[in-house]
Formats: C-alpha cells, structure tokens, sequence
C-alpha cells in the first residue's frame, strides 16, 4: 500500500457476515482464540475460550525468585507450577468462571499417574469446566523424575488413567522435549485423548556474566514467545498430518496473522500466553485483528483455513 492510498476499514457487513465458530471434541467456540492463566485482566467474553492455569492436588508455592527472565524474542519462566490446589479452585474460583460467557478449560498436572486421576475426580464434581488440558510436562516422581510427556511408554500411561477418569473432553498438552512429535501425538491420540495441544515451553537458561550466575534460581527455565515460533509451527503441522484428533497451536504467537498461520499449519484453534505478560490486553487485540485479517483476506468461514496450507 502507498502512502497515499488510504487505508479502509472493513465495513460492519463484513464482520456480520464472517464465521468465526469453530467446533471440535465435542465443544463449540465462537472463534478460535483461546487465553491462558489471565482471567483477572482479560474480557473473556470476547474469546473462544480460556484456559485455567495448572491446577494440582495440593496447593504448590512454586519455585523461589527470580523465576522470570525476558529473552531477546520472548521470556524465561520457572514459576513451578504454582498454584491454590483443586479444592480451592472448584470452592472459590469456578463459581466466577461459570457467570462469564466462555469457554473454560482446566489445565491440570501431577507427580504420579494416581495424582492426575484424583485431580480430575476433584473437577468432575464441580460445574462450568467443559474440559480437561492434560500438562504431560512434569517428572514422574516415580519413575526417578523423567517426565510423562518425553516417555512414550510413560505418556500412554498417564494419559489412559486421565481418560477413565474424566467426565469430559481431554486435551493433552505435548512437551516438544522430544525426538519425534509426531510419535507422541499418535501416542496421545491412541490413549484416548480427544484433542492435542503444543507446544510447552522448551527447556533452556540464561546466565548473568557479570555475577556468572543464572539468571533464574532454578537454573534452567521453560522458553516462550516470538523466539519459539516457527519451531511450534513446524510441530503443530506434523503432528496435525499425524493423526485425526484436533490440535490446538501454542507457541509464540502474537497478532492476527500468527493465527491464521498456525490454522493454516492445521490447528483447530490457538492459545495465546506470554504476549498477554507484554500486553494485557494482547489476546482481545489479537481476536480483532485476525477478524480483520480473514475480512482483508475474503475468508468468510475461518473453518476453511484449516489445515489449509497449500504445498
């Protein structure tokens, strides 16, 4: 566009007239744009979905500071999974979730296969949760600390206990800490997962020359953001061409387009999490400009971009 030329905006019958809805396991969302950990911050209504951040067992004070670090593209956490407990979170936070129009879905995690099952029984009794996002990311305190989700034998264990417990839809959260992505999708799938979500944050650490030490207490860190990108977006397109279930897109994304473009790789829909820490408003920008972008684009089913990479 020159500088000259104006830019128009798209017309209000533009905006009647796209579908943004997106369905799958067994849940209906009205766009495809679901946030992370935010509720406090976030108009809900405007989003397909929200999900809660990793709920335990047991209440967890997480891991001393500092246990976030901001990278050149994106950010180190360490936060250690902190969090109210199950309990607390069914008694005291579901209530509020249930009077906004969205949908929630509860990430949960655990140390044992046993604390998964129970976590999930503790949800199953409480209303307003459509479904379960299993974090597959945690050591197995059992089996010597190697973690659910980089264990294919591992993986099919935990996540077959999570679906005979589970009165609703599972969503499994895959580590991309692995050889094969597409393996452990089929894994995932195979066990019963109704969906799949990627990716987790990727191991990494930054250090302080000065002091030589690191930057985060814990030493090393979960990697998010922009940096992660394309490396999420590669994975998201082979684990969709891997197996049948829907998946969902994580990892770096930050504006309208970035949606489309992971839709495109074969997400069914997208979560967006540290762009909120830059911006608290980030998530609704987003849903706005990726509206815009379809209408620029002549998409009026966002459905269609689905998979719709063309090689």
């Amino acid at each position: 566009m020159s500088h000259n030329e104006k830019h128009t905006p798209p017309s209000a019958s533009s905006y009647a007239r796209l579908d943004c809805r997106v369905s799958f396991a067994g849940l209906d969302f009205k766009n495809p744009i679901l946030a992370a950990e935010f509720e406090d911050i976030l108009s809900l209504q405007r989003l397909g979905g929200f999900v809660v951040k990793g709920l335990s067992r047991e209440p967890m004070v997480g891991n001393p500071p500092p246990r976030m670090f901001e990278t050149a593209a994106g950010m180190l956490n360490s936060i250690g999974l902190q969090n109210i407990g199950v309990v607390a979170f069914v008694r005291d936070k579901l209530p509020q979730l249930r009077k906004k129009n969205v949908v929630v879905v509860a990430n949960i995690f655990g140390h044992t296969r046993e604390e998964y099952k129970e976590t999930i029984e503790i949800l199953n009794q409480g209303e307003g949760v459509a479904a379960y996002e299993l974090n597959v990311s945690c050591p197995n305190t059992r089996q010597g600390g190697i973690h659910f989700g980089s264990d294919p034998h591992l993986l099919e264990d935990v996540v077959s206990a999570a679906k005979s417990a589970s009165h609703r839809p599972l969503i499994v959260k895959l580590s991309p800490n692995v050889t094969s992505i597409p393996q452990m999708a089929r894994v995932a799938a195979g066990a019963g997962a109704d969906a799949i979500s990627l990716v987790n944050t990727f191991v990494a650490m930054a250090i302080d020359a000065k002091t030589r030490k690191p930057r985060i207490s814990n030493v090393i860190a979960g990697l998010s953001g922009p940096a992660i990108k394309p490396i999420a977006l590669r994975m998201v397109y082979e684990a969709a061409h891997a197996v049948d279930i829907p998946v969902i897109g994580i990892g770096g994304i930050a504006t309208g387009e970035d949606v489309a473009e992971f839709m495109l790789a074969g997400a069914a829909a997208v979560q967006i999490g540290t762009a909120n820490y830059f911006d608290p408003c980030a998530t609704e920008r987003i849903v706005n400009e990726f509206e815009r972008w379809c209408i620029e684009n002549r998409v009026k089913d966002v459905k269609e971009l689905i998979g719709g990479l063309r090689i």
